[in-house]
Order: C-alpha cells, then structure tokens, then sequence
C-alpha cells in the first residue's frame, strides 16, 4: 500500500472515529432529553390526576376549569391508575392494559416517585398525601413521537455519518496528495541521477517552507556531494595507482629489453640488475602501502594497550640508522597517572602511522634535524613532528590527504603519496586527530591529538 493510500485511510478512520464519537454522543444526549422531557410529562399527569380526583373539592370553579385546560390532555395510549394505602384500586376503574405487582406499589411508597416501563410504556409511580389519605398515582403512556424524532434523527445522523465519510475520503486523498507532492518531486529527481550523473543536485525549494521536505532535498544533496567525492577520489586514486604501478613496471621492462639487445660484460649485467631489483622493491613498497591503506578499516584493531610515549621512541628506532641521530624527541609534560597516555588499538598499525609522518620529516628536510615534541595537556595527548624542510605551498595542503597526491616541489623526493593519508586514516581509527600545518620553504608541522 502506497503512503498515499495509508494516509487517506488513516486520516478517515480517525476523522470518522471521532465524528462517529460525536454524532453518538449528540443521539445519546437527545435521547437522554427526549426520556427526561417524557418523563416529566407523566409527571405532571400523574399530579393532574391527584387534582381531579382527589383535591377537586378544594379548588375554587375557576381555578380548576383552568388546570384541566392547561394540563388535561391525554397522552398516546395512556394509562392512569390510584390506589389508596392499602393498594386497593380507586376513583379509577382498573386498566387491563397493565398490571401493577403489589412489591411495585410498596416500592413506589418508600421511594415517593419511581419511573420504570410497563412493557412498551413508559410509566412514573408517584406517592401522594392527601386530607382524605395516602395514595399511589401511577401513570403510564407510550412516548412515541419521541421514539420517531429519536428514528428520524438516528437516520439523519447515520446518513451525515456516510456521507461525511465520502467527503472524508475524497479530502484525505486531495490532502495526501498534495503533501506528498515534494516526496514525489525528490524521488523523481533522486531516480534522474546515475553514477555519471553525481553533479546533479535535487532542487531545495520544492516547498515555500523550511520543512521536512526541504530538509530532505538538502539531506540528498548532501548525501550527493559525499557521493560524488567519493567516486571522484576513487577515479583519482584508480588513475594514480595506475600510474604509480606502471612506472616502476615500464622502467623495469625497459631496463631488461636494452640488456637482451646484446651480450655485455658481467659489471653491466650485475648494474642493470641492480637498477631492476631497486624498482621492483620501490614496486613492492608501494603494493606494501596499497594493501596497508584499503586494509586500515576498523576491522583491524586488536585492542592492544598501547603507551604512546613508548610508540613514538619505538618510532624513531624503527628509522634507518644514518637518519635517527636527525629525529629529536622532547618530552614536554606528562601527566602524573601513566594510563592516562594509553590507548586501546592495533599497536603496528598506529607504530606505522607514527613512522610515516617521522619519515615524512625525514625526506623532506633535507639534512636538517626534524624536532618531536610530545605534550600532555587538558586530558590529551599532543605529538608534534616538525621538519625544516621544503614545506607545501598553501594551495596544495588540502590535497595532501588525497591518496597518491604529490606537491610539485615534492616529485624530486622518491615516494608515493601514500604514507600521509594512510596515517591519517590509522590515527582515526584510533580516535585522534591528524593535522598539518606547512610554510613553503620553511618546513611543515604535522600535530597529532589523542
């Protein structure tokens, strides 16, 4: 069942819930009136008939003439009974039309006034004291122009009922329509845009309100604008892989295809070979760091506890022995618990991170020293790689962590474009923050927060 036709049926069946609550409420109130008004009707009867017949003789002429005008007359099938205190029938001769038990009349006398029915009639008993004794007055009638107002008004009602459901039903379908309107717009524009269409966007004004709808078309837009970073960085990264993997493969190919040209002399075998096997491992690294980077998922932590002070000397040491005596560790401040700069995670993969951006510094400084600060302050851990090296121009920092993405002053250093994204990645999954900061030719900050 589609949204629109839930909605319709929804909004009929608690519209006609309530209108059928009300009317019922209206037809019940009616006929509580109708009874009450009938009722008082037998009443005021069964006084009539204590004044005929038994306070006649103290009424003046006129003033009784004009009680039997104001109040004598008859009710449809009407039935007037007295009975005297010791439930004898009086002045009246008995109706065959009804039957009063005895138990009926005792109770009438020690309630003083009792409505109950007598078959189809509705019927009050009333107690009445008078000069020549006590007695009961019974009267009864069938109140039946109430019951046919009572039939008209229920008819009349159960048709406004269906009827109103039919207008219920058209409305609620208008008004599902017309709400549902937007969803329908974004869906169609939303079922418009493919994979080559990224670019496109669905159209936020689709209501003059700032409402669900809009929020919609802007959730999708957004959701759009990630798409198509996404494939964009896929592209690109499928493109600089294969770049990356072809050139150290055609260097390669090259170099065996001018040694098979002709026979040479074992020193140039062994210097030809050399220079393959240095790009077979450059290829090899790069692989290496491929598979690092599409593996680095959340998959891999191992809960290892992890001392950040010990990872980042375990860092250093894991640096080519010509190039450690460059990397200058301080340690600022610690802090006075020595859990609190430990971490639960993969501890390779975050030594890996660590050695990267140390290797970063390393390359592109040059012989200039690369300065680690590491600082605890405020509940986190701060460690701060310096370099003063050839720094990145500001036009391309916010390219750095785009995987295989290299600086134009950074094509002469030997590298992938790789190492940085892939510790920024780790370090995320470890729940820090990686930050870099760069002046070109004064070298480049690289911050890490835990």
């Amino acid at each position: 069942m589609t949204i629109r036709n839930r909605l319709t049926w929804l909004f009929l069946g608690l519209v006609g819930v309530i209108l059928l609550a009300a009317l019922s409420v209206t037809f019940l109130l009616h006929a509580q009136y109708t009874t009450q008004e009938f009722q008082q009707r037998l009443r005021d009867r069964a006084e009539v008939t204590g004044y005929v017949f038994l306070e006649q003789d103290e009424l003046h002429d006129s003033t009784f003439g004009d009680f039997k005008r104001r109040y004598l007359r008859t009710l449809t099938d009407e039935v007037l009974q007295i009975y005297d205190s010791g439930l004898n029938q009086r002045f009246i001769k008995e109706d065959a039309r009804i039957h009063i038990s005895d138990s009926l009349l005792v109770r009438i006398i020690d309630e003083k006034e009792l409505y109950f029915d007598l078959g189809t009639r509705q019927a009050i008993g009333l107690f009445y004291h008078d000069n020549q004794g006590d007695f009961v007055i019974v009267a009864a009638a069938e109140n039946r122009s109430g019951r046919a107002r009572l039939e008209h008004l229920g008819s009349m009602l159960g048709l406004v009922f269906v009827c109103s459901l039919v207008v219920i039903y058209v409305a609620g379908r208008l008004f599902a329509g017309r709400a549902l309107a937007p969803i329908a717009a974004v869906n169609d524009q939303v079922d418009r845009i493919t994979a080559h269409d990224l670019h496109l966007r669905v159209e936020a004004g689709l209501t003059s309100e700032q409402d669900e709808i809009t929020r919609l078309a802007r959730t999708f837009n957004r959701m759009l604008e990630r798409l198509e970073e996404s494939f964009e960085g896929q592209r690109t990264f499928v493109s600089n892989a294969s770049h990356e993997l072809r050139t150290p493969l055609t260097a390669t190919i090259g170099e065996l295809q001018v040694l098979l040209t002709r026979d040479r002399e074992p020193a140039s075998y062994r210097e030809a070979l050399t220079s393959v096997l240095n790009e077979l491992q450059q290829l090899k690294t790069l692989i290496n760091n491929l598979l690092e980077f599409t593996q680095a998922t959340a998959g891999t932590m191992t809960g290892d506890e992890i001392r950040l002070d010990e990872l980042l000397w375990e860092a250093r040491e894991a640096v080519a022995p010509e190039q450690r005596r460059r990397v200058h560790i301080t340690l600022d401040s610690l802090p006075p618990d020595p859990e609190q700069m430990e971490i639960m995670g993969n501890r390779q993969l975050l030594g890996r991170a660590l050695m990267n951006l140390v290797d970063n510094a390393l390359k592109y400084s040059g012989d200039q020293p690369v300065e680690v600060h590491f600082n605890y302050a405020e509940g986190h851990v701060y460690i701060q790689i310096q370099d003063h090296g050839i720094g990145i121009a500001e036009k391309d920092l916010s390219a750095i962590f785009q995987p295989f993405f290299r600086a134009n002053n950074a094509r002469g250093v030997i590298g992938h474009g790789v190492g940085l994204p892939l510790a920024r990645k780790i370090i995320e999954l470890h729940g820090g923050t990686l930050s870099v900061t760069s002046t070109l030719h004064s070298g480049t900050l690289a911050t890490v927060v835990f």
